[in-house]
């Protein structure tokens, strides 16, 4: 029997995966968190054999919790369901530690294969997952694009300030200081060779960093 954790901060997330994972004979749901700092507390507490993950979530979240989970438990499997898309944020979560990326509005047939293949040990990629991982491949050899040069940390200042949040709530929202957020930020137009955040906004939109709605899409 393969033991799920499931850490989204949304109930009826949590409601729905449970329903569907219920239909199963082989996985159950031995726990759940609602934040970043929940799911490491149960994972510190109890054996888990996968983590499906929200990467939005109050608290520790996205590329840190992964490698929090991983350093942890590093035979631990996660399961990263997103609402974004794998243009930017599937890599980066390989690289951590995931061993799948899904979007939430994926089959639940195909929720469910991927959950028993990173439980055998396996790793789950998409189609969509497999040309972002080719193109950073063929990327790191040429050089890569501007926002493929930024850390993880930076990274997430970047798509936040592109979302047009401020210094200071970055700095809340990822439990930094002031002034520490601000060097990621002059870091970030350095590397990126920019001067402002208008210069970032026009590049996030160039290279299809936005969501619809005009929030960043979480890094890969």
């Amino acid at each position: 029997m393969t033991k799920i954790l499931l850490a989204d901060d949304h109930t009826l997330v949590r409601e729905g995966l449970r329903q569907i994972l219920s239909a199963t004979t082989d996985l159950v749901v031995a726990g759940e968190a609602i934040d970043g700092d929940q799911a490491l507390a149960r994972v510190r507490a109890a054996d888990y054999d996968v983590v499906m993950l929200d990467m939005s979530m109050p608290g520790l979240a996205g590329i840190d919790l992964i490698k929090r989970l991983k350093l942890e438990k590093p035979k631990l499997k996660i399961l990263v369901l997103s609402m974004h898309g794998e243009e930017q944020y599937a890599v980066r979560a390989y690289k951590a530690g995931a061993s799948g990326y899904l979007t939430k509005d994926s089959a639940s047939a195909q929720l469910v294969a991927a959950i028993r293949k990173i439980a055998a040990g396996g790793v789950y990629i998409s189609a969509a997952g497999a040309e972002q991982l080719a193109i950073g491949a063929i990327g790191g050899e040429r050089g890569g694009l501007p926002h493929e040069s930024l850390s993880d940390r930076e990274y997430e200042v970047f798509r936040m300030l592109v979302a047009g949040t401020s210094i200071t709530e970055i700095a809340d929202t990822l439990r930094l200081s002031v002034k520490t957020v601000s060097t990621h930020k002059t870091h970030t137009l350095q590397k990126m060779s920019m001067s402002s955040t208008a210069e970032l906004v026009r590049y996030a939109v160039e290279h299809r960093l936005l969501d619809a709605a005009g929030t960043p899409k979480p890094d890969k």
